[in-house]
């Protein structure tokens, strides 16, 4: 890896806060009571964030078409399903501390791209309200390029756009499919924790990031 490599963030759980259990017990409170309750509902919406939730992150469906998709498959009202749709923008709130080391990293001269998956609508909600072009030189989207993490065709397709080397680059996400796609393809990955975990081990690696992220 570069000694000052390009840098690459997921955003959701990374930069964006990601809580599904909380978004359930929220949005579907006679069905959410507990931990077990809302484990079972993260699955059946969610599915790991493949089926119907992974075709909409790689932009094959539409909002309607994914709410249809859910209501049958799950017995959800879909208007049941609807509110849990419109209720992820609002939770995908910033989280500091990373924002504080994508600004220290970028003072330091490191270039920095994003690589998410994220459907359209949410995409430019995120890019509506946050600041994305002046902490980043670049990012993919899944819906925009209809691929999606972890199948290594995005990570292609962003590395072509960005147009870095594998090697001259960091990948940072939190999901430890998505690093091994990435290590897979010469490209060094980072699972993420917490901000103060990923301070630490940047830090390890020689990055100028603050030693203590708030």
């Amino acid at each position: 890896m570069s000694t000052k490599p390009h840098v690459i963030f997921d955003f959701g759980v990374v930069l964006f806060r990601w809580r599904p259990e909380v978004v359930l017990r929220q949005t579907l409170p006679g069905r959410v009571r507990d931990a077990a309750s809302a484990a079972h509902w993260k699955a059946q919406i969610f599915q790991d964030y493949g089926g119907d939730w992974g075709d909409f992150d790689a932009g094959l469906l539409e909002v309607p078409e994914l709410v249809a998709r859910i209501a049958t498959r799950t017995g959800l009202t879909p208007a049941e399903v609807l509110t849990v749709v419109q209720a992820v923008p609002p939770e995908l709130e910033i989280k500091a501390g990373t924002v504080a080391i994508v600004q220290a990293l970028r003072a330091a001269g490191h270039r920095l791209f994003y690589l998410s998956n994220m459907p359209e609508p949410y995409a430019r909600h995120l890019e509506t309200h946050h600041p994305l072009r002046e902490w980043f030189e670049d990012g993919v989207f899944s819906a925009r390029v209809r691929q999606r993490k972890p199948d290594p065709a995005i990570f292609h397709t962003a590395l072509r756009q960005f147009g870095i080397p594998a090697a001259d680059a960091l990948f940072i996400d939190d999901h430890p499919a998505n690093i091994a796609t990435a290590r897979g393809l010469g490209l060094p990955g980072l699972l993420f924790e917490s901000p103060e975990q990923l301070a630490r081990d940047l830090r390890g690696r020689g990055l100028a990031v603050p030693a203590v992220i708030a």
